[in-house]
């Protein structure tokens, strides 16, 4: 596996730090050492996720999150608002209609934005229980603007629940002063670990919902036992220890960087990428200024399926990057550009592209 290059918008390939810090003794997820670490993860964390709030850990995927973040707020019946400018945007939907919420889906061209100024009047014109955002929609490259949003729903008794599995650490994340209420990740992205610990921050707002009587029934994903928990420097169940290991090494390396070099190296990489993309005949997919600075999305050119770029990639030079599996299917590809990426990973990726274009031109002009 020396050539195998993991290029997807997630998972990312994982710092040789990282998968050491793994491979240490297993602690006792309740003894003095596991606990002083886990101190320190949230500590450094907090940064990251702009908050002073409490951060709960949970052994979850991204979705995993996604669903507790809305289990611990919802009442049966009760409203949401979900913007659904992408497949993540739509499964959060999905998510909220399986816990029985009335959505009200705000939908929105894939490659294009949320408009602040709707979710207001949207706000204006309904009650909500909540107002639901991707930050990061790999799905299309597209970024929201979640200060605007936050502005919008701030003033209202709407929760701001917002996913940046894809965009936390990456990307500019202010929970606090932008006004977001719920705060969820994964460490699998540009936390540069491997798939299995969900994050999660709240809002005092939040917490004053999540606390009352009537809402949903939940167990695993109860945040109030998390709260209780995390007072002890614990978790309710379980704790991954390892992942939790592995976040804290990761972590570390992100505040050894300095987070504003992290995330001006993200925006330039990602700029890098969409250039030399441009070049080869590749244009985004996104119609709005307002790009991911994480996962590159590409509109695939005429007579061209984004399937048999995947694969020439994989097949020909070992990268494994990602197509659609959804209505965008063969229509695009996503490169991720998250993570401990270097200006080499970018050359090496706009060099491979290229090959792999003219390779299946060559083969369709033999045709």
């Amino acid at each position: 596996m020396t050539d195998y290059r993991l290029r997807l918008p997630g998972p990312t390939s994982v710092p040789e730090r990282v998968r050491e810090a793994m491979a240490r003794p297993i602690l006792s997820h309740r003894g003095p050492e596991f606990t002083a670490i886990l101190r320190r993860t949230e500590e450094l964390l907090q940064p990251v996720m702009g908050t002073r709030n409490r951060i709960f850990f949970f052994a979850s995927s991204g979705t995993g999150m996604m669903e507790a973040s809305l289990v611990n707020i919802l009442a049966p019946g009760e409203r949401v608002l979900v913007a659904t400018h992408g497949a993540f945007g739509e499964r959060f939907a999905e998510i909220a209609r399986a816990l029985g919420a009335t959505v009200d889906p705000l939908d929105i061209p894939w490659g294009c934005g949320v408009d602040p100024g709707e979710v207001r009047r949207r706000l204006s014109a309904a009650e909500y229980r909540a107002v639901v955002v991707v930050h990061n929609e790999s799905s299309t490259g597209v970024a929201a603007d979640l200060a605007g949003i936050g502005a919008a729903v701030r003033e209202t008794p709407a929760l701001l629940v917002v996913d940046s599995v894809s965009g936390l650490g990456g990307m500019e994340m202010r929970q606090d002063e932008w006004g977001i209420d719920i705060l969820v990740s994964a460490s699998q992205k540009c936390l540069m670990c491997p798939p299995g610990l969900g994050v999660v921050s709240m809002s005092e707002k939040a917490w004053s919902v999540v606390q009352r009587t009537g809402g949903l029934p939940r167990y695993y994903w109860d945040f109030r036992k998390a709260r209780t928990s995390a007072g002890k420097m614990e978790t309710p169940f379980t704790t991954p220890v390892a992942l939790v290991a592995a976040l804290h090494e990761a972590l570390g390396m992100i505040h050894e960087e300095g987070l504003p070099r992290v995330l001006a190296r993200h925006r330039r990489l990602s700029a890098l990428l969409q250039d030399g993309c441009a070049e080869l005949g590749l244009a985004p997919f996104a119609r709005i200024a307002g790009l991911s600075a994480t996962v590159v999305c590409l509109c695939v050119p005429e007579g061209m399926d984004g399937k048999d770029i995947v694969r020439g990639m994989y097949q020909r030079h070992g990268t494994v990057i990602a197509g659609s599996r959804n209505k965008l299917a063969g229509k695009v590809i996503r490169i991720g550009t998250m993570g401990a990426i270097t200006e080499g990973d970018i050359v090496t990726d706009l060099h491979y592209l290229k090959q792999t274009l003219q390779w299946l031109q060559e083969t369709r002009d033999e045709r």
